[in-house]
């Protein structure tokens, strides 16, 4: 049995916590595929740059279409780790970054 704390929303940063009581836009972060239905790395990263560039308040990464694809095809990590790569190395605002956890 975990004895770990659920995480409340109180104990979101502040900036988190601002972006979400603004009512951020976070879309879900579509997978990027290429012709021959692989990864295809630098279009993921110019799809979150896209996002982020168009003003998200985030980014949802493995939910709604690609939350079962990714994981059968051992993605999950990978999306997950590029997503938060691209986002930091593209800006130094705050973002709101959730990943999708159970499907």
């Amino acid at each position: 049995m975990t004895t770990e704390k659920a995480l409340h929303w109180r104990d979101l940063p502040a900036p988190v916590l601002s972006l979400l009581r603004e009512g951020a836009v976070i879309p879900a972060h579509p997978l990027a595929l290429g012709p021959d239905r692989t990864f295809d790395k630098p279009s993921q990263r110019a799809i979150g740059r896209y996002y982020v560039d168009a003003g998200s308040g985030g980014l949802a990464v493995g939910v709604h279409s690609t939350q079962f694809a990714i994981r059968e095809v051992g993605l999950y990590r990978p999306v997950l780790e590029l997503a938060i790569e691209t986002a930091r190395e593209w800006t130094d605002r705050p973002l709101v970054m959730i990943a999708g956890a159970v499907g």
